[in-house]
């Protein structure tokens, strides 16, 4: 259980905790799709092979095993490597990931996230703390975050312990001082404990508890842990 005497601020993480990410992804995939038919027909086609953008993608992963924490990065350098292999301007590839970045930002949350989410911050300070390139400031769950916190700016993802620290330090608090709410158990549950933080499994997609240690207080809902924190 936890301990609410301790607790003076919150980090959450966001994809698949705040909103589901796969159809977030699928929609910018789509726009993406409708851009480049348009401003690079060939890559377009090129890209609606089966199979062909998880190829590049992996190799792209493979190829820069230093950024696996910045998803921008990653997602840039395979449009740009597909413009490459369908003889387009490989230029295009910032334009391109643009658009697929600004409709990654068109996140739909999850009912009563809104409401969750403000009897949160009317009680504790709020920093994101996500893998993921989202922008928290530019969804609607941005005006209830104090501070954002990501590995593509960080430099490292989570679990890594130092991640967990840098959050902690926008709030100009010790770790203990901290509780974390994610969906991963490894990611998010295991790396806040690992990192001295308190933490609590928002488990949204209906788990199994994966890990031989004890399962922390666990919610399905974020609603559902303001209940718990704010009785």
């Amino acid at each position: 259980m936890l301990n609410l005497s301790k607790i003076q601020a919150i980090t959450l993480d966001l994809d698949d905790t705040l909103w589901p990410v796969w159809p977030t992804i699928a929609r910018a995939e789509v726009v993406l799709q409708d851009w480049l038919a348009l401003h690079a027909p060939q890559t377009a086609l090129f890209c609606a092979e089966p199979g062909m953008k998880q190829a590049i993608r992996a190799e792209i992963h493979q190829r820069h095993v230093d950024q696996h924490h910045d998803l921008s990065f990653l997602r840039r350098e395979a449009i740009r490597e597909s413009l490459l292999r369908a003889g387009d301007a490989p230029h295009l590839a910032d334009a391109a990931f643009e658009v697929f970045f600004t409709e990654r930002q068109n996140v739909k949350l999850y009912d009563g996230v809104p409401q969750a989410l403000a009897r949160l911050a009317a009680r504790y300070p709020l920093v994101s703390l996500s893998n993921g390139n989202a922008d928290v400031f530019r969804t609607e769950a941005g005006p209830y975050f104090q501070a954002a916190v990501s590995a593509r700016t960080f430099g490292v993802a989570k679990p890594d312990v130092r991640i967990f620290h840098a959050a902690a330090a926008q709030l100009n608090l010790p770790a203990e001082a901290v509780l974390h709410l994610g969906d991963d158990a490894m990611t998010d549950v295991m790396g806040a404990m690992n990192a001295g933080m308190q933490a609590a499994w928002v488990n949204t997609q209906g788990h199994a508890w994966p890990h031989d240690s004890a399962q922390p207080l666990t919610v399905s809902h974020l609603a559902d842990l303001c209940d718990h924190l704010l009785a």
